[in-house]
Formats: structure tokens, sequence, C-alpha cells
């Protein structure tokens, strides 16, 4: 419809004032907003979620017209939390608020792509091969000039538009030559998370495992789930809700822009501040979570673990050394492996922490019957005696009833203190090497060295036990755990350990200001601070931790 009448008539058109001319009524012609009314219009509210592995998950009215998303926005009906913590509400984030935009985007793609010179040659290779698929897929993996055409140059696009039926042939191809030539193990594929799609997980695992391929887990295939998580605790991240963030009493962000990545739960982290929760920000760059801070700690990129090994100094020296926090150290022998012991072994002339001291190795299994290679041992403060603590990993299969951690022995029944450290118990001090990586050059100057030997000797207390039927020096967790941060303690003074937070010794705050660039006081400020919380309120102290640590090499050990 065309309004030129109505433009060139707009001076001529009568108005009727009202309300003392604060208002005005006009004859104009207001069909214009029925483009509008139409953009907004709707047949029906359907509820969803945004199903592109968001850890959000939240809940969006969705509203569809002639069977197409026209928009959406923010449920509002979360069930109320208890009374002492905020609501959920509100949730959603923009990428949520345009996510149909994503939806109708002319560059989504909705067909199969190729490399051009790899879709060139297996057309090429199928005519020869007669129409065999797997013929054609062995000739170009048996030139090494048609197999390197195509990998060399990934990286740089050069996709084109395949169809369904050719590209399914060529991964069925692809996945028999395998197979035969190398087995089926060496088909290794990974399917989109269950948040994403629970039917794709689902196909494509099923087809991995029935095929005798390995399925990858989401925690060795993204970079932003930690594999130092199953790594070190042996369960994937098990972590409470982000409600749980208001209850915090100081708060770490460490490498997690909370405010862009987690908007939906960033008001528990901004409502947390309000009742005097201390922030402490890490991130290189001054990030939208770098505002929040109370503090904020700024290390070069890559550089993560060394701070992270200075605060630990820090923490073990004021809290578990020098003034025993009764909490953490409870804690340690309760529900840590702290007090387990550790095979020494002789390595090129020097001993060298080996692996954990199980049931299995003593005469007898020590008597248990189930799994005794996969139970730890300690000694118990009590009465000196090695002893097997209930709920380490060889009780959760065929044991009922025995997988909680507790301070009890497995057999009796009894109550033991599981000792965390032989100092003073010791029958031998011996020098242990620990591998030090962070005095290599960098190639590029990028990181800052800070030289030392490739293997660093300190010394440990010790006690002997009979082995698999040979005199074995071992040591507990917590002791290796104190030399190899550098921490210098009554009778075990020596080379590459610390007194003071001064002194350039791995892995003290000094040390690490040369490598990351943040200074030792604000380092020592607040790893003190971090534990001095935890140990008042009895835990309640909360590192989030983010992506961005992942993102690197040897991130199994930045995340630790």
């Amino acid at each position: 419809m065309s309004y030129f009448i109505d433009r060139i008539s707009y001076f001529s058109q009568s108005r009727e004032e009202f309300s003392n001319g604060h208002g005005v009524t006009t004859e104009e012609n207001r069909a214009w907003e029925n483009a509008y009314r139409d953009r907004w219009a709707h047949d029906k509210v359907v509820r969803s979620t945004h199903g592109v592995n968001c850890t959000g998950s939240c809940s969006w009215k969705i509203y569809v017209k002639n069977g197409l998303i026209t928009w959406e926005t923010q449920q509002t009906d979360y069930p109320r939390t208890r009374p002492d913590l905020p609501n959920h509400e509100p949730r959603g984030c923009s990428r949520g608020a345009s996510y149909s935009w994503y939806i109708y985007a002319a560059n989504r793609l909705k067909y199969p792509m190729v490399r051009k010179r790899l879709l060139k040659l297996w057309r090429e290779a199928k005519k020869a091969a007669d129409s065999d698929p797997v013929k054609a897929w062995k000739s170009i993996q048996e030139n090494p000039g048609h197999r390197a055409s195509y990998l060399e140059v990934r990286g740089r696009g050069g996709f084109v538009r395949a169809e369904w039926d050719e590209v399914n042939e060529i991964i069925a191809a692809a996945n028999i030559h395998t197979i035969k030539e190398h087995g089926p193990d060496r088909v290794i594929g990974f399917s989109p998370i269950p948040a994403m799609s629970m039917v794709s997980y689902a196909a494509g695992s099923r087809y991995l495992s029935l095929l005798g391929g390995v399925c990858m887990s989401f925690y060795d295939w993204y970079c932003d789930l930690p594999p130092s998580s199953p790594q070190t605790w042996g369960e994937q991240t098990d972590v409470p809700e982000s409600a749980d963030w208001y209850n915090s009493g100081f708060i770490i962000m460490w490498g997690s822009n909370v405010p862009q990545t987690r908007t939906p739960d960033a008001h528990f982290m901004t409502e947390a501040r309000y009742k005097g929760t201390q922030i402490v920000t890490i991130t290189p760059d001054y990030s939208e979570a770098s505002k929040f801070g109370d503090i904020w700690l700024n290390p070069r990129q890559g550089t993560d673990a060394a701070l992270g090994m200075a605060m630990g100094h820090v923490i073990l020296r004021e809290f578990h050394l020098d003034n025993t926090s009764e909490y953490f150290d409870e804690y340690c022998r309760t529900y840590t492996d702290m007090p387990f012991l550790v095979k020494l072994e002789k390595r090129d002339g020097r001993y060298v922490p080996g692996r954990m001291v199980r049931a299995s190795d003593f005469s007898g299994n020590l008597d248990e019957k189930n799994n005794p290679e996969w139970k730890t041992v300690c000694f118990d403060e009590n009465t000196d005696n090695i002893t097997v603590p209930a709920g380490s990993i060889g009780f959760r299969w065929g044991e009922e009833g025995k997988w909680n951690i507790m301070p009890a022995d497995a057999k009796s029944g009894k109550d033991i203190r599981p000792r965390k450290t032989l100092l003073g118990v010791q029958d031998d001090i011996l020098k242990v090497g620990f591998p030090y990586f962070a005095g290599a050059e960098h190639e590029h100057g990028y990181f800052q060295n800070s030289a030392r030997e490739d293997i660093l000797d300190r010394n440990i207390p010790v006690r002997y036990l009979e082995l698999n039927g040979k005199k074995t020096p071992v040591a507990s967790v917590f002791d290796l755990l104190c030399a190899n941060y550098g921490l210098a303690r009554k009778g075990l003074d020596g080379e590459h350990v610390a007194s003071g937070y001064d002194e350039e010794i791995p892995y003290t705050p000094k040390w690490q200001e040369k490598i990351t660039g943040v200074k030792a006081d604000k380092v020592v400020q607040v790893a003190r601070a971090f534990a001095k919380n935890a140990d008042v309120t009895k835990g309640k102290s909360m590192i989030i931790i983010g992506a961005a640590m992942n993102h690197w090499y040897h991130m199994d050990m930045n995340y630790r």
C-alpha cells in the first residue's frame, strides 16, 4: 500500500489536542504498524531450551507461526529456591534470545561438505576400482602422494558440497579398510553429547560400540572439559549447581568469564558479593569477569600452573606445616589420598616416586579377597600398623555397603587415624628426584624460564616394608607433595627447598613472579585469604574454573 498521499497531506491533517497540549489525536493512517504486529504474531507457544551443550539449560517460551519460530522469551515459572538462596530467575542470555536467527541463518550447514581434493580422488579411484568403494579407498591410502595431497591442506578450507549417499559410502569404506588393515580399535569417534541430542549421541555411540571402535569422551575431545578431573578423582566433573556459589565466603574465578559464558548463572556470583563474599579474578586480560573482582591477578597466558603451585606452597606452609589447621588435617586424613603410601623406585641411580602401595603387594593380600590390587593402604597412627581404609576404589565393585570413604579398617571396622606424614617415625631419609619442567628456555621467548636442573632431589622420610618379597622404601603422598612443592621442613633440609616466600626456589611465590608476572605479595595475600576462609567456614571457599585453563598443552597439569 502506498502512503504517498498521507505524506504530502501530513501538515494539513487535523489534530485535536488534549491534556493541556500534552497529548494529541491524529487521523493519520497507521496500517504501517501491521508489519510489526505480524512480526510478533504467533499461533502457539511451546516450551524448549537450547540444545547446544550449554550448561544453562534455560527454559524458554518459543513462539511459533506456521511451523516457524518467530521469537522467544524467557520462562518465569522456575520453582522457588529455599529461603536463604536467591531464585534462579532471571535466566537466559543474548545468545538464547537470538537463537532462532541461528536456526534460519543462511550460513547454517544443512548438507555434507568434503574437501575438494579428496572428493576428486575418490571419484577417480572408484572408477578405477570398478565401483568397489573399499578398494577405491585403499588405493588412495596406499598412494603417499594422493594421501598427502588432501592432508597437507587441512585448515585451509577448500570444501565442496556433496551428496549424503556419497559421503556415507566414503565413511563406510574408510572404516572397513581401517578395520581390515589395523583392527576395529583403530576406529576412534566422537558422538554429540547427550546434552545436545540424545538421539545423535546414542546412534553414534552404538555404532562405534558395535563396530568395536573407541568412543571418545567429552573430556578428551572438547577443550572445555578437563581430563584432569577423571585423572585426579577417577570421576568426571561432579560439581554443585550454580546456586551454591551464593554459599561461598570466598570465590576465585580462574579462567572463567562468568558474566559472558555463564550468563544465566552469573547473578548468583554477583548476589554473593552483597553478603560480603570476596571475589578474586584470575585472567590474563581485563575480561568482563575482572570488574567483579576485589583483586584481579593477570598472569601471562599459559602460566596458570606456576601461579597455582605458588598458592599451594603458601597454603601447605601456613595451614599444614607451621600451623596445622584442624579442619584441613582431618579432611586430608579422611577424604584424600594424602595418608596413602607410595613405593619409591630406583631409576638411573636415584629414587623416584612409583605407584601407590596396594593390598596385593603384601603376602596374603592383607586378607582382602575382593580386588586387592585396587585397594590402597596407609599406616594407622593409633597402632602404627598397616591398614586398608574402607571406601577406596577397590570397594566399588563386589562389596556392597563399603563404598563410603571413612576412617575405619575395612576388615575389622575399627576406627583408625590415617597417618599423614612419616616424619618423626621414619626408618630412613632418602633423596627422591622430582622432574622440573620450568627450566627450559622457550624457543620464541614468550615464556620466562627459571633455570634449574631437570631433576630436583629432595629429602623424604620413608619406612621400609616387605612388598612382593622385597624390602621396599615407601613414603606418604603428603610427604611427597610437600617435597614436590619445595617446602623446607625440620629434619628435611637440603637443596631445592625454601623456608621463606622470598627465595627463588621452585615453587615459591617469588619463583612464580618471574614466570607469571604476578607480584609475590599478591599471591601470598590471595592464597592466605582463600585458605583462611576455608578453615573458618569449614570449606566455603570456591574456585570457579573455566575452559581457558584447558586451551594449552599439558592442560591437565594446569587444571590440577
